[in-house]
């Protein structure tokens, strides 16, 4: 038990450790979320990222509550959120209110999922699950906080921004230790040096001597060395000889980054570097630093400032310098940060310089989106003391100077229609319309084409909203309205104007076929629809349906309600042909008739019965006559076989249809009934056991010796369709089962009786009722033991039985409450007692 528990002990600290350094990795601060300063946007996003992710409530709460956001603002955003659905809900977007599986069975799994329960493999399954837990979280509520435009540049991990050093050298570049220069001469002489470049600054070419290449562009290195090396090669001079000056491996340069830097340091990097290139390694500005005021300096001088946003809005790369050894590249703190969220196309964080207004803002931000309130912005501003609040109007957008901290809203245009006006119902083309000066009810009609054949032409109405918003409704007379007889309606902005179907004021027609047809049910009913399509529409005839005595069955509208004897339906008894001429095609039905084809008399299918077991042919066996036995299918098998168990015979009869089901069902109640009565009391579990039991059994039991003893006596059964008649082969054991010491299945033996059984089972429990033992037989049937005066009498047991003992009813024991209430009832009835024979 010890080395167990030390693992496990070992195993929470390494947990322990691992979190906090996953914390101190990954923590995101979430105190400074405002849920009130959120756009409907931010929500509806924060709202997608939590579905996609799968997390559930809890488990955001715990996340949300480490990283410093507040248990208000929490309730806050749980408020916003179920604000939203609502609203989404009685718009029609139900597709907001679903949940992914995913999300519930990972929101089943507590706060972090499943825990550590000592192997290793399970230890590191926790501690990952931990990790995407976590981190899903932390994703889905940064998604409430507006990125700093930018700060994805330099972690979007497509863009390297690492220089291409199998370009041509640059005219411009400077030569230094360590460069590598490649010398071929060729013509009449040919060479080839691969001289690298000396800490002084030099090289050294073979007959030629030290040649001083520091400090030099290419271009300039490449004509003195070929001044000196004319010296030696005079080829060069008549132009019989060439020579070629490249570049081969160029050196490292250290590069000093500081300030807001995500990583600072000093940074080796290729001399063709950029200042892109260094801070894309230091992994760019921090959320303090600024991203448009990025210095370079060299040898303590400021040579450069380098604008994000240049290279961002504009794709341009200023005062993208080629780096130098030992620059320092310095990214101080933002001066002036914004907010901008809403109805734009790039909400976020901006940084602005001196001078920049409103509208450069709005412009850094994409311009408005197309659903933008484009007429007013509002902004949030702290004042030394307090928060305020301005709207700024369109005009002043060029001129309104943006302050540190202040956080724009764009909201969106109102969800409503100026000019709206919309025609629904028996029109040519329902739906939305333009609403013009001086439109009315009449010119609407027109403009959706005019009414439908179907069209309920003595009402229509308008639905108006009032002033106040309060629903109206505007009643009119169609056919008049367009006859010119009544006055023509004006429109208003918002009116739904319904014309309603005749189909759509009464109950739909249908006609119902029952009976010995192929497709009963119901059917549409059409105006002259006769006996002969309503059931060439249900499939037709059935080959054992009678063309006699088709009934239908027709709605009283006058019935006499004071008559007792009133009549209910109107009965026609028709007689048609099986090829549906002469009667059934005459015959005109109306709305709501029933028509019932009955089956011929005197026709039946062929109903079958299975004999299985020791008999000498097993089989199928179809039912030759309504009064056939088990007797006669016995003598049609051919009688048993030598290891045959005639005794242990049993017939199964599974239900068919709830009517037999409910027979089956009550026979089985009998049945139990029948049984408590010979056991006198049994438990309730005995009771419970039972009672599930035989409704679940479809067994009848049967004694087959006594039905081949006495054929066609009440015992031997009429057989049904679906019954299987089983004959085992000869059983040899008892089984013993229930409340015994040693539940077991013994060797059959003659001269054994109950007792001896449940002996070989090691006797009684404590807990069995003995009494209300019983036994099942290989048959099906049961017998209980019964009592004789002081002697209990123990049933028969034959080959394949089984014997069970029930459990006693669990005792109750009573407090000690009960037995002073007990106790003072009995003193009072005493003493009432002794007063009344006073």
């Amino acid at each position: 038990m010890r080395p167990i528990r030390f693992i496990r002990v070992f195993a929470l600290l390494i947990t322990l450790f691992l979190a906090s350094g996953l914390r101190a990795q990954t923590s995101q601060d979430f105190g400074s979320i405002r849920v009130d300063e959120l756009s409907d946007t931010q929500i509806r996003q924060f709202m997608a990222q939590v579905e996609a992710s799968g997390l559930s409530e809890a488990q955001l709460e715990q996340v949300a509550l480490a990283r410093g956001m507040s248990s208000t603002e929490i309730q806050k955003l749980r408020q916003r959120v179920d604000k939203l659905k609502a609203g989404d809900a009685q718009k029609g977007g139900s597709q907001n209110q679903k949940r992914s599986s995913a999300a519930g069975s990972r929101g089943q799994q507590g706060s972090f999922g499943r825990q550590y329960n000592g192997d290793a493999n399970t230890f590191d399954d926790s501690l990952q699950l931990k990790r995407d837990t976590l981190t899903l979280a932390e994703k889905s509520l940064a998604g409430l906080k507006s990125k700093i435009f930018g700060a994805d540049l330099f972690r979007n991990s497509r863009l390297t921004f690492e220089p291409n050093l199998r370009l041509a050298t640059p005219k411009n570049y400077q030569i230094g230790p360590d460069d590598e220069l490649l010398i071929d001469i060729y013509g009449y002489s040919e060479a080839s040096y691969q001289l690298k470049v000396s800490p002084e600054g030099t090289i050294n070419v073979p007959y030629v001597g030290v040649i001083a290449v520091s400090g030099m562009t290419i271009e300039q290195a490449s004509s003195r060395i070929r001044s000196r090396l004319a010296t030696i090669y005079s080829g060069l001079k008549s132009g019989n000889t060439s020579v070629s000056i490249a570049i081969g491996n160029i050196r490292s340069i250290k590069v000093i980054l500081t300030g807001e830097v995500v990583k600072p340091g000093t940074y080796t990097l290729p001399s063709l570097a950029t200042v892109f290139n260094a801070l894309y390694s230091s992994g760019g500005p921090t959320e303090n630093g600024s991203f448009r005021q990025i210095e370079l300096i060299r040898a303590g001088r400021k040579i450069a400032t380098l604008d994000v946003y240049d290279f961002l809005l504009h794709g341009e790369f200023k005062n993208n310098y080629r780096l130098q050894d030992q620059d320092v590249i310095r990214v101080p703190p933002y001066h002036t940060r914004v907010e901008l969220v809403g109805e734009v196309k790039r909400p976020g964080i901006y940084e602005m310089k001196s001078g920049e207004k409103l509208a450069d803002l709005i412009r850094f931000a994409g311009d408005f989106s197309e659903r933008a309130y484009r007429a007013r912005v509002k902004v949030l501003k702290n004042t030394p003391t307090e928060r305020r609040i301005d709207d700024v109007t369109s005009d002043q957008f060029a001129l309104y100077q943006p302050a540190s901290g202040d956080k724009y809203f764009v909201d969106h245009i109102l969800d409503r229609f100026e000019n709206r006006v919309t025609i629904e119902g028996a029109v040519f083309r329902p739906g939305q319309f333009q609403l013009e000066a001086g439109l009315t009810l009449k010119q609407l009609i027109q403009k959706a084409e005019g009414l439908r054949e179907d069209a309920f032409r003595n009402r229509g109405y308008i639905t108006r909203i009032k002033e106040d918003l309060q629903p109206e409704l505007v009643s009119f007379d169609v056919a008049k309205i367009l006859s010119g007889e009544q006055a023509d309606i004006p429109l208003r902005r918002e009116d739904v104007v319904t014309i309603s179907s005749i189909f759509d004021l009464k109950e739909e027609y249908n006609v119902r076929v029952e009976g010995e047809v192929q497709r009963p049910g119901r059917l549409s009913y059409a105006e002259g629809m006769t006996l002969e399509d309503a059931i060439i529409q249900a499939g037709g005839l059935k080959e054992n349906a009678t063309p006699q005595r088709v009934e239908i069955s027709r709605r009283i509208k006058s019935s006499d309600v004071t008559s007792e004897s009133a009549r209910t339906a109107e009965i026609f008894q028709v007689d048609i042909s099986k090829d549906l001429k002469g009667t059934a095609s005459k015959f005109v039905l109306q709305p709501f008739d029933i028509i019932a084809v009955r089956p011929a008399a005197g026709y039946a299918v062929q109903r079958q019965v299975k004999v299985e077991g020791e008999v000498l042919y097993p089989g199928v066996y179809s039912i030759t006559r309504k009064d056939e036995r088990i007797s006669d299918i016995i003598k049609r098998a051919g009688g048993f076989t030598a290891y045959a168990y005639v005794e242990g015979a049993s017939l199964k009869r599974p239900g068919s249809g709830q009517d037999t089901l409910d027979v089956n069902r009550k026979m089985n109640r009998d049945r139990l009934k029948q049984f408590q009565r010979l056991q006198k009391r049994v438990s309730d579990t005995l009771k419970a056991d039972l009672s599930e039991e035989a409704l679940r059994n479809d067994y009848v039991g049967i004694n087959l010796p006594r039905i081949l003893k006495r054929p066609g006596s009440k015992d031997d059964l009429f057989l049904e369709e679906g019954d299987i008649l089983s004959v085992p082969k000869q059983l040899q054991t008892v089984k013993v089962s229930g409340e015994v010491l040693s539940p077991v299945t013994v060797v059959y033996s003659g001269n054994k009786g109950f007792k001896r059984y449940i002996s070989n089972a090691g006797g009684f429990s404590d807990k069995a009722r003995k009494r209300s033992a019983y036994i099942i037989y290989a048959n099906g049937s049961v017998e209980s033991a019964s009592k004789f005066l002081f002697f209990n009498n123990y049933p028969a047991v034959r080959p394949g039985a089984e014997i069970f003992v029930p459990k006693k009813a669990e005792g109750r024991k009573m407090t000690p409450g009960e037995v002073v209430g007990i106790t003072s009832g009995l003193a009072s009835l005493a003493a009432i007692i002794v007063a009344l024979f006073r």
